[in-house]
């Protein structure tokens, strides 16, 4: 089964049913929840979906929508050796990208999903849209 990291940018088009971007964000995660890929985000980018889901509902309301959102996902640890990597790394000038990126290579995903693909511009690993993927 593929090994697929999904950016924030994306999570949040799905829980925030953001209308641009919702649709493709919907199918990823029934696919997930058929079975048919598994999708894993970093610990960061589910700490980092609360905070804008709070800012948007109750933060009430933002840990019930996390708790169903859970299932869906695998949840990548950061350690030590991530944290190094990233913050070594300069051509990822995003922190938070190169967390993402060292978690996703530290934990043999295949494909990393995101919106901003230019933030991955060198990454061993193949960065697609949603869109993308989809239609492949």
């Amino acid at each position: 089964m593929t090994r697929i990291l999904i950016d924030t940018n994306i999570i949040i088009d799905l829980l925030a049913k953001r209308k641009e971007y919702y649709a493709e964000a919907a199918e990823l995660f029934s696919l997930a929840d058929k079975k048919e890929i598994t999708l894993t985000i970093s610990a960061l980018t589910f700490a980092n979906t609360n905070y804008v889901l709070s800012k948007l509902r109750s933060p009430k309301e933002a840990r019930q929508i996390l708790r169903k959102f859970k299932v869906l996902v695998e949840i990548l640890s950061l350690d030590d050796k991530i944290i190094e990597l990233a913050l070594s790394d300069n051509q990822l000038p995003d922190f938070e990208d190169g967390l993402q990126y060292f978690s996703a290579l530290e934990n043999q995903v295949e494909i990393i999903l995101t919106r901003n693909k230019k933030d991955y511009k060198n990454s061993k690993i193949p960065v697609l849209t949603a869109k993308e993927y989809l239609s492949s």
